[in-house]
């Protein structure tokens, strides 16, 4: 049972106080309930790991008839903004087809933006809110399979982000010439902060218009091409940016400022990919020499993941005034063109291999936010393994390591606004240590990378789950690897192997197991077999969760110890 401060409270209390609004849905809720109880099972009491979710998360992270009644393929933006009020206006064609009959749709906006009307043709429809969902109601009966669309005018004052780009809003600021520089980034809060959308992971649309009206004399820059640059003869000047591939919500932008372009081209064996920089005017040179590093990066990513999966809509990097975000074929950043002690540029490095790892191949749930960190953090050791080598990648691994906490599992909650692990840093870190695992695990690195690319083709520009990713992984690896995983992503603790030392003259006795591990869980793991010159010979052992034992000649029972560069697990020597 779980206890709080004041006595026991059941585990599942805070979600029974929420069922009431969604009473009519009970498989849906049943589905819920049966996850956290999985969980429950896996890593314990359910409470203690996670806040209280507010009615409000749950309209957020749910996906309830109101919202899987239609599914969104084409988004069309327009906007003005205001600079020196700090506000936004305009409105959003939201193209979509009816999956289920129905009267009402759920859309999300923030409660701080006024709604002008929502429009279905020349009818005007009534709606009502619930903090920052959006129930409109239709004068009739939905037909299933129809396409349709709704025009939903609106204006206000968007949130501000505090910390972009981990809190999400707005940020208005000015350059060191002091004409205006603005960026949104929205990743965790949504993109509802700003545009009225069906704002849930697993539902991208096809393709997106964005027009921004924006004060002249400066540059707007968006996901996508530009369609158009047209003087409106009233002080503004309207961008048309159109992305023609699926796009997450939060993955849509607009920055805005005195940008200097530089184009420049990346040349595969078979195609050609525009690369386009936007930067203040007065680091133009700085940038021509600091993204040098864009080309290498993105051979040693197609050599790794497979073909950049965004060429209709080309490359860009976009510099703002945060550090950065993966905003899809307009990557911000914001790290001032610094290097780090291993030579490259994180946020150029870890951002762009989200196009693969969360722009193309996506999570449905925030739940599952792992598949898009864990893959994108590792593609930076990869990245060193490609351009210097698999030594300086272990290094690098290594650095990331010690901030590992292993206090909460890496996969949350599912259906609430919760972005994956109560520890962001597991979920890149421990994500990443995971795969490098694996990687020896199967110890077959044509195997290792044929999965990663199989990955990117089966999920391609598409939403996926970690079941499904588990069970492709098991398909081309022709076993079952689900143990192995749910140890890595349901466990707070990595596996422990424990284990006992006894000398014996020149002799080392080791009794072994696994420990705290999860049902079925197997993993070999290679220890020291002898010491020369300070140079250790590893050996593999095969741990079960039963004691077994294995004798070491001419080692010291000092010099033992596991293999830390190939396998990620908590080495525990028990006494004899």
């Amino acid at each position: 049972m779980c206890v709080r401060e004041g006595g026991y409270m059941p585990p599942y209390s805070f979600i029974y106080q929420r069922i009431d609004y969604f009473c009519e849905y009970c498989t849906m809720i049943k589905r819920f309930l049966n996850i956290s109880l999985l969980l429950l099972t896996t890593i314990g009491c359910f409470a203690q790991q996670y806040p209280t979710f507010t009615h409000a998360d749950t309209l957020r992270g749910k996906l309830t008839p109101l919202r899987t009644c239609y599914d969104v393929y084409f988004y069309n933006l327009h906007l003005k903004i205001d600079t020196s009020t700090h506000s936004i206006s305009g409105y959003n064609v939201i193209t979509y087809r009816n999956v289920t009959n129905y009267s009402t749709m759920q859309v999300d906006l923030f409660s701080n933006m006024i709604i002008d009307s929502i429009l279905h043709g020349n009818y005007k429809l009534s709606y009502s809110r619930d903090g920052n969902a959006v129930f409109i109601k239709f004068n009739s009966i939905q037909q299933q399979n129809k396409k349709d669309s709704i025009r939903f005018y609106y204006h206000g004052v968007p949130q501000i982000a505090k910390n972009p780009p981990w809190d999400g809003g707005f940020v208005w600021s000015k350059d060191s010439t002091g004409k205006p520089w603005i960026d949104v980034a929205c990743e965790g809060t949504g993109a509802s902060l700003w545009w009225p959308c069906k704002d849930h992971l697993s539902d991208k649309p096809d393709s997106m218009r964005m027009s921004f009206d924006i004060p002249n004399g400066l540059m707007c820059v968006s996901n996508g091409r530009l369609r158009s640059t047209k003087n409106l003869n009233n002080g503004y000047t309207r961008f048309t940016w159109f992305v023609s591939t699926p796009i997450i919500n939060y993955d849509v932008t607009l920055n805005i400022a005195d940008y200097a372009h530089i184009s420049d081209y990346y040349i595969n064996k078979k195609d050609t990919l525009t690369l386009d920089y936007y930067v203040l005017r007065y680091n133009e040179n700085k940038a021509l020499t600091h993204f040098a590093q864009v080309k290498p990066m993105l051979a040693c990513y197609e050599k790794f993941f497979g073909k950049y999966p965004f060429y209709k809509d080309g490359y860009k990097l976009v510099e703002t005034t945060y550090w950065g975000m993966e905003h899809q074929s307009c990557v911000a950043y914001g790290n001032q063109y610094h290097n780090n002690s291993f030579g490259f540029d994180f946020i150029i490095i870890h951002e762009s291999a989200h196009e693969w790892w969360g722009n193309s191949v996506s999570c449905s749930d925030p739940a599952d936010m792992w598949i898009h960190e864990a893959f994108a953090t590792y593609a930076e050791a990869l990245y060193l393994e490609c351009t210097q080598n698999y030594t300086t990648a272990v290094k690098y691994l290594h650095s990331q390591e010690k901030r590992i906490s292993n206090k909460y599992p890496i996969i949350g909650p599912y259906d609430v606004n919760f972005q994956g692990t109560a520890n962001d840093d597991d979920m890149y870190f421990k994500g990443t240590w995971m795969l490098q695992t694996f990687r020896h695990v199967i110890n077959n690195d044509s195997l290792f990378f044929s999965i990663l690319q199989g990955i990117q083709m089966k999920f391609y520009h598409a939403n996926t789950n970690t079941d499904e990713v588990i069970s492709y992984i098991n398909k081309i690896a022709g076993k079952d690897y689900t143990p192995f995983f749910n140890q890595y992503l349901h466990y707070a603790s990595p596996p422990v192997f424990e284990y006992k030392l006894k000398q014996k003259g020149e002799i080392t006795i080791v009794t072994y197991r696994w420990d705290s591990v999860a049902k079925g869980f197997e993993m070999p793991l290679k220890v020291t077999s002898k010491v020369k010159d300070s140079v250790k010979t590893y050996i593999t052992i095969t741990p079960g969760t039963g004691w077994k034992t294995i004798r070491l000649d001419n080692l010291n029972a000092s010099d033992f110890s596991v293999d830390i560069d190939e396998f990620y697990s908590i080495p525990k020597r028990e006494e004899e």
